[in-house]
């Protein structure tokens, strides 16, 4: 299924120290439709710091999005302008990363309980930008306080799924191009670390799929505890696409058994030509 005049249907998350430049390179290799994603680069950053540094990249990564963290809507417009000259393929923000230092700086997961300001920032990036504007966003928020965290965080009422979908509809209505759902709640304001909210909170993917059935017109890429091949395809029968995170990283060939379930007729390189590609590209 495409979105716009991009494949989703498999896409890398954007990790941060992990989905630099070389290694956005070395991930194409297994698969060339494959859509990869910058670690998050702060609106910030790319205004004031060494921009051709934070954006430069080979043009054998395209498809390739561009994340931004931030929360102010002329920052993130200014930084998204930046990324469609750049040649980017998609710019997206980042609704999601749950870390104490991107919650001190008012972004990340704790937009998910600001959509009116989260709409004010996809509508700015959408002005400025022909490439698609998306959103990497949670099933939703869980502040700590002095009950059982672990307890908590494993319910998800109506309530919940009430604010998923204003969340939802406000973005949609700014202009948003697509949603990459972790299926999991990001718990804020605690001392779990960014590990603990990747596995902790469960994965609900019942509410990432009830949300593409009550909005089938908005594309919806399922991220979160996707490992293998066979939980991807079965995923891809109601999702519009897949995102791969820290696997793919580790065990890059599961991209390549992804293409080869889902396109018949796919074969993923072999390791020596993948050794001998980047032995080009290191020289």
């Amino acid at each position: 299924m495409i979105s716009g005049f991009l494949d989703r249907r498999v896409s890398v998350a954007p990790m941060m120290d992990w989905t630099d430049r070389h290694c956005r390179y070395f991930l194409r290799g297994f698969a060339p439709d494959l859509l990869l994603y910058t670690e998050m680069v702060t609106a910030s950053a790319i205004l004031r710091g060494d921009t051709e540094k934070l954006l430069e990249y080979s043009a054998a990564e395209h498809p390739v999005a561009l994340q931004l963290g931030g929360c102010e809507p002329d920052y993130l417009a200014a930084a998204a302008r930046e990324g469609g000259q750049w040649g980017y393929d998609e710019i997206n923000l980042n609704c999601g990363c749950p870390s104490d230092k991107v919650q001190k700086g008012a972004f990340g997961a704790c937009l998910m309980e600001e959509p009116a300001l989260v709409a004010d920032c996809v509508a700015a990036m959408c002005e400025v930008v022909d490439v698609p504007v998306t959103v990497k966003m949670r099933i939703g928020t869980l502040r700590a306080g002095g009950r059982d965290l672990e307890s908590a965080v494993q319910q998800f009422d109506e309530a919940d799924y009430d604010r998923l979908c204003d969340f939802l509809v406000a973005v949609r209505a700014a202009g948003a191009d697509s949603v990459i759902v972790h299926a999991r709640k990001a718990v804020l304001g605690s001392n779990w670390s960014p590990a603990d909210n990747r596995e902790i909170p469960p994965l609900r993917y019942d509410v990432a799929r009830r949300l593409k059935e009550d909005f089938p017109d908005m594309p919806v890429v399922l991220n979160g505890g996707l490992r293998t091949a066979g939980p991807c395809v079965e995923a891809l029968e109601w999702a519009d696409g897949v995102m791969i995170g820290r696997e793919a990283y580790h065990r890059p060939m599961v991209l390549g058994e992804i293409f080869e379930a889902i396109e018949p007729g796919y074969r993923t390189p072999s390791i020596a030509a993948q050794l001998e590609r980047m032995a080009v590209y290191a020289e």
